[in-house]
C-alpha cells in the first residue's frame, strides 16, 4: 500500500555530521528513550563546541513516534524515517544504537520538514539524500505573508 511521504516509520534518520551532541532531543523525550553518552571532541563550531559521541541509543519498543525529539533538534540531525516493518523477536532487538544510525538509509520522512516537503521530495521513491540537503528551511517573508493577508480579508 502507498504511504505519504509525511508518514513517519519505525526507524530513524540521523545525520551524524549535524548532531553536535547537545542532547536536544534526549531532553524533550517524554518517554526519555534516547540515551546519549558525549565527552568533549575540542572540535569547535560557530555555536560552540561539538561534543564526540560514544552512545546514541533510540529504544523503540517504548517509542510513541510522536517527533518531539526531531523538533527539539536545533541543527536538524535527528529525523523520522520511512521504514515501516520492524518486528523483532525480544525487546532488546528494538534498540537502535549509533551504528546502526551510521549505517541506516537516509530517507527522512517529510513530517514536520517543509523545506522537504517543498522540494516533493518523497523518501518512497526518490534517493537518499546528504547532510547539506536537509538543512532548515528558509525564513518566512513576513512582509509577503501579510500582503496575502490583506488580499484575504
Amino acid at each position: 500500500m502507498p504511504q505519504h511521504p509525511r508518514f513517519r516509520g519505525e526507524d530513524f534518520v540521523w545525520y551524524e555530521e549535524r548532531c553536535t551532541g547537545c542532547a536536544s532531543c534526549a531532553k524533550f523525550c517524554p518517554l526519555g528513550i534516547i540515551r546519549i553518552v558525549t565527552r568533549p571532541s575540542g572540535v569547535m563550531t560557530k555555536e560552540g563546541e561539538k561534543n564526540a559521541l560514544e552512545v546514541f541509543d533510540i529504544d523503540l519498543a517504548r517509542c510513541m513516534f510522536c517527533g518531539l525529539c526531531v523538533e527539539a533538534c536545533p541543527y536538524d540531525a535527528l529525523h523520522m524515517g520511512s521504514g515501516f516493518e520492524r518486528a523483532r523477536y525480544t525487546r532488546k532487538d528494538l534498540v537502535i544504537n549509533i551504528d546502526e544510525l551510521r549505517r541506516a538509509p537516509k530517507r527522512p520522512s517529510t513530517w514536520f520538514r517543509p523545506q522537504l516537503e517543498a522540494k516533493g521530495y518523497n523518501p518512497h521513491t526518490d534517493r537518499p539524500l546528504e547532510w547539506h540537503e536537509v538543512g532548515r528551511h528558509e525564513a518566512p517573508d513576513l512582509e509577503a505573508m501579510q500582503a496575502r493577508w490583506v488580499e484575504v480579508r
